[in-house]
């Protein structure tokens, strides 16, 4: 049996595989992920998404490695993780009360494989109060996260619904990932 890596150094990744009980292994990724302004979000999550699984996988060719990208999009405007407190704010009050998209792309990389795909879901977030913003914005939470939020913390006061995949917006579509990690040849 292959090994298993995921290119990341993503904590909700990670638990999200180790969830799954698969012996995997982590190694961070450092690619670049500058792209085409004209690319579609669901071009950007795959490209970034093999870029990190290649890079990792050229220096552990004998493995299956996934690499994963997630980005949130708002009337065709891509939401990156926050530079800071204000950006953060702006982000969220732009989010409030409207339903905005997230997209996942993945790779998974192997010596005979490489697959790219991504999900989609759709959230909306309930109106928000200026104070309410900046109370979650004092968990500290919203920083490392694009979009400004994280569903699976104290970003989930802020979902109203969603239509799609809960753990693409986490930041792996577990169950798709498994099923294209099995097409690849992995068994657990």
């Amino acid at each position: 049996m292959k090994t298993l890596i995921l290119a990341s150094s993503s904590p909700r990744r990670k638990e999200l595989l180790e969830n799954l009980q698969l012996t995997f292994q982590t190694v961070s990724s450092d690619v670049d992920e500058n792209y085409n302004s004209e690319w579609s979000p669901e071009e950007i999550v795959m490209e970034l998404a093999y870029r990190k699984a290649t890079a990792v996988w050229k220096g552990h060719p004998e493995t299956i490695v996934i690499g994963s990208d997630t980005v949130v999009v708002r009337d065709q405007t891509i939401l990156g993780k926050p530079e800071n407190r204000e950006d953060a704010f702006s982000m969220l009050k732009s989010l409030s009360g409207r339903t905005h998209s997230v997209y996942t792309g993945v790779a998974i990389v192997s010596e005979t494989n490489k697959i790219k795909f991504f999900e989609k879901t759709d959230v909306e977030f309930w109106e928000l109060s200026d104070d309410e913003i900046n109370d979650y914005l004092d968990t500290g939470e919203p920083f490392d996260k694009a979009g400004a939020y994280g569903i699976q913390g104290f970003g989930s006061l802020l979902v109203k619904k969603i239509s799609g995949d809960y753990f693409s917006v986490v930041g792996l579509p577990v169950a798709r990932t498994i099923r294209e990690l099995k097409k690849a040849g992995y068994s657990s």
